[in-house]
């Protein structure tokens, strides 16, 4: 076969067969493409589409580039189950799923990423937790999940080193926006994996890469379809990202929200929590470990009441090279901004809504997150105290405090902040956090 030979086919609108996407798939992988053959490629597919047979099939062969977790061989006692977000913006629901789910008897070898954009990436969060690798070889990998029930990572070298080149070069020809070649990416790391279920969280509003229930519901359909036709029982839910998940926004400051959460140290956000529970019920139903999505939800609200998520979450920190207090002392090991200045509100009101992809930003602009690629994160700035949709609110009240480096970093980081958020007289309609459940 000729690549060019492939990529026209594809061009032309034919549906490629197994045989050829494998063939493409080992020339991303061992350089037989050229750089410009897989921008081809890529650019082809965004205009061209996918049937979800030539999607299974990219998987697939994704999946099969490096390779395969199998976790039989550590006769563990439990299913092997993860989640993967869209990605949104105070969107630290990864943080406290693991441990949750992880403590109701699963095991959760959760491979996540960095942040991209507006939105913030799992592994910078944990990046914030003085010592804790979040690149550990494979064997530690695999001993951490058997002993703790949970390791929460980055992507290594060996899992679907195929799909990196492929994203990198997506990442600069313009086609990430392409619904088959992100469910393709996505879920071949989760197949890599070797999970027993996948509870998949797409993302859908402002914040998200999702801007409309329409395209939501497109990705959601897709990546439900492939995955279960790959052999990886999956369920996803469409959850609001038209406003900040949770209360605070930026790498140690989630970090914090999440150990709060866990230890039971404050109010929970209710619609942070809607999410997490929804998601660890779907989970553990996937996992046989529930017989249905109440049962679940239930079982993780005891593991949250009686501490033994907390307990799980500070063991996985541990055994991941972190701080063996972390959970007492946890102010200690995070970073914090010098400079703490309040974002006030200009008019009084109702909060009416926001533009949750300009709070993003605003992190973003004080350091909270990348511009470029290979960009140091300043984990100490972000958000907190972040006022929610519907509150009413007088002029001079905070909408949040910002965590600064500098006092010109927090001005401008008010500005972009005060431009997000709506403040108009009458209280607005409230969205549910769970827009929809998309299964087969």
């Amino acid at each position: 076969m000729l690549p060019q030979e492939v990529i026209r086919r594809k061009r032309d609108g034919h549906e490629l067969s197994d045989e050829e996407i494998a063939f493409i798939v080992r020339g991303i992988h061992d350089g037989g493409l050229s750089e410009g053959q897989v921008a081809a490629f890529a650019m082809t597919v965004f205009f061209r589409g996918m049937t979800v047979p030539e999607r299974v099939a990219l998987t697939l062969g994704l999946a099969r580039s490096g390779i395969m977790l199998d976790w039989r061989d550590l006769d563990l006692p439990g299913p092997v189950l993860d989640k993967h977000s869209s990605g949104g913006v105070g969107d630290k629901v990864s943080l406290m799923l693991a441990p949750i789910v992880a403590a109701c008897g699963a095991f959760v070898p959760m491979i996540s990423g960095r942040g991209l954009g507006h939105t913030g990436g799992t592994l910078d969060k944990l990046s914030a937790i003085s010592g804790y690798e979040t690149q550990p070889d494979i064997d530690t990998f695999r001993k951490v999940v058997r002993e703790v029930g949970c390791a929460v990572i980055g992507q290594t070298d060996d899992l679907a080193p195929a799909d990196r080149r492929l994203y990198a070069t997506r990442d600069i020809s313009g086609s990430v926006e392409s619904i088959p070649l992100l469910v393709s990416s996505i879920l071949s790391k989760k197949v890599a994996e070797g999970l027993d279920g996948l509870a998949m969280d797409v993302k859908c509003g402002s914040g998200a890469f999702c801007d409309t229930e329409e395209m939501a519901r497109d990705l959601a359909r897709s990546l439900v379809d492939v995955a279960n036709r790959a052999g990886l029982p999956t369920v996803a839910l469409i959850t609001d990202m038209d406003r900040v998940l949770g209360r605070e926004v930026g790498n140690a400051l989630e970090v914090a929200e999440t150990v709060a959460y866990l230890t039971g140290d404050g109010v929970r956000e209710p619609r942070l929590h809607e999410v997490t529970m929804a998601l660890a019920g779907e989970m553990l139903v996937l996992g046989k470990l529930a017989a249905d999505v109440g049962e679940g939800r239930a079982k993780a609200e005891s593991v949250l009441a009686d501490g033994r998520a907390a307990e799980t979450f500070a063991r996985m920190v541990s055994a991941l090279g972190g701080p063996d207090d972390f959970l007492e002392h946890s102010a200690r090991y995070l970073g914090h901004a010098p400079v703490v200045k309040a974002c006030t509100a200009e008019r009084s009101g109702h909060v009416a809504g926001m533009d949750a992809r300009q709070v993003g930003i605003a992190v973003v602009a004080l350091g909270g997150g990348r511009r470029h690629a290979d960009d140091a994160i300043d984990t100490s700035v972000g958000l907190t105290g972040f006022v929610d949709v519907g509150r009413q609110i007088r002029s001079g009240e905070p909408l949040c405090l910002v965590h600064a480096a500098s006092e010109a970093d927090a001005d401008e980081a008010i500005a972009l902040i005060r431009r997000a958020v709506r403040i108009e007289e009458e209280a607005p309609a409230q969205t549910p956090a769970i827009l929809e459940r998309v299964a087969l």
